[in-house]
């Protein structure tokens, strides 16, 4: 087996004005941390390019406050809040910022904002960046990276059906962003599931998922991928696949080994300029 190449250092460089890092008040010290931090994370060099360059960008983010964002348009809305496309004029970043409405004391308002800053510390190519979070007018405001391609929902409405070799892609690369969570920040992630209503009432589906098998996926689906599904909706905890047995499953090992164009896939299903090369990795 060929011996993996050593990746480059990340490398980031501390703003030579003083200004703080994402209005956390970081210094050159934390900088290197980060750094120290990053080179742990196992990066082919694509990956190591956009964190670098993500990172970089964060750097000229400051102090996050409302006056300094214009809005472009909304992203989706929900019971959490809504989400909009903005632009953060002291950086020229274009952003995500969601607004969340909160009747609440203040000293509970300011822990949710303490408790927020640990996202700072999540940096991964599978974790959408964050930027920071702030207080204004009665709501909760939490910026983070726009992803020009969208959300996985609206790629399936576009496509219809999403094909399994771009579903292998998306798999590997939320099982890598629930495991470095997990293992890095003891973070268990539970929003996760589809957007879309259910077809039943709440009780209707509670007392389906109790009394009725797990739901199967047809035959026209491969066999791995089609046990990989029902390893993760096996009823009892004990006995369903947790991430590292998941991570190993050959479903996942099969979608690692091939070359998918993810991002040429992606560009085509939602209308946006192909890149100017093929990357064959997660880009949403």
């Amino acid at each position: 087996m060929q011996k993996r190449r050593k990746p480059e250092p990340i490398q980031l460089n501390p703003i030579p004005d003083g200004n703080t890092i994402n209005g956390s008040g970081a210094t050159e010290t934390n900088l290197e941390a980060l750094q120290k931090k990053l080179e742990e994370l196992e990066l082919d060099e694509q990956q190591r390019k956009r964190l670098e360059a993500f990172l970089t960008q964060k750097q000229k983010v400051g102090e996050l406050k409302d006056d300094d964002f214009e809005k472009i348009c909304e992203l989706g809305a929900g019971n959490g809040g809504v989400v909009f496309k903005v632009s953060h004029r002291p950086s020229g970043l274009i952003m995500a910022r969601k607004l969340i409405h909160l009747e609440i004391k203040p000293a509970i308002r300011n822990q949710i904002i303490r408790e927020l800053q640990v996202l700072h510390e999540c940096n991964s190519p599978y974790i959408v960046g964050f930027y920071g979070a702030f207080y204004s007018d009665g709501e909760i405001s939490i910026c983070m990276e726009h992803m020009d391609g969208g959300s996985l929902d609206q790629s399936l409405k576009k496509a219809g059906k999403i094909p399994e070799q771009i579903l292998g892609k998306v798999s590997i690369a939320v099982i890598k962003g629930l495991s470095y969570l997990r293992e890095k920040h003891k973070i268990m992630h539970r929003a996760y599931g589809p957007d879309s209503r259910p077809p039943m009432a709440i009780f209707e589906l509670l007392d389906y998922i109790v009394n009725e098998p797990p739901p199967k996926l047809p035959a026209v689906f491969s066999s791995e991928f089609q046990d990989f599904v029902n390893k993760c909706l096996i009823k009892n905890p004990a006995e369903r696949a947790d991430l590292k047995q998941l991570m190993v499953h050959p479903f996942i090992k099969n979608s690692e080994a091939e070359e998918v164009d993810f991002a040429g896939w992606l560009c085509t299903t939602i209308g946006l300029s192909q890149p100017l090369t093929p990357t064959h990795g997660t880009t949403m």
